[in-house]
């Protein structure tokens, strides 16, 4: 099963954008959110790195 490009947290996704050469020619590309596969109570979660970043001070 594949999973999406999503925090299972906040929900942020993967944008698309389009990049421009230097002849301004457009092409579509798609920016991916930076998804780290951690153990949370028990279950295996997509998380985003800002997620990470968030719960690890809610720790402390």
């Amino acid at each position: 099963m594949n999973m999406a490009k999503v925090c299972n947290i906040c929900g942020k996704r993967s944008l698309s954008m389009i990049k421009r050469s230097h002849s301004k020619i457009a092409t579509k590309a798609k920016q991916n959110v930076n998804l780290q596969s951690k153990v949370i109570d028990g279950k295996r979660v997509n998380v985003c790195t800002r997620c990470l970043r968030t719960m690890s001070k809610k720790d402390n």
